[in-house]
């Protein structure tokens, strides 16, 4: 009896995203953080955020930190970036 040859290769499986809509404008939004713990990525996320609050008033409404870069961000911290922040960026480092 053979074995079964695993194929690794598969076509693309499609699926439906939806895109939030941009802001109109940033002046005085709220910005979610989520740092995925990669090295220096809080560092670049809260530069940016520096940046962005120097150049359109915005604010830090949370950040939030992943368990490590493959893991997904809980529940309950969508719900909170959700109810504080206008949008939200998620970092990376290295």
């Amino acid at each position: 009896m053979s074995s079964p040859l695993f194929d690794p290769t598969a076509a693309p499986v499609g699926r439906d995203v939806t895109i939030a809509p941009r802001p109109s404008m940033l002046d005085g939004l709220r910005i979610g953080l989520v740092e995925n713990t990669k090295f220096n990525s809080d560092k670049l996320l809260l530069r940016l955020a520096d940046r962005l609050g120097r150049r359109h008033r915005m604010t830090v409404a949370g950040m939030v930190r992943k368990r490590s870069p493959s893991h997904e961000v809980d529940e309950a911290a969508i719900a909170s970036l959700r109810k504080q922040s206008d949008f939200v960026v998620s970092g990376i480092g290295d």
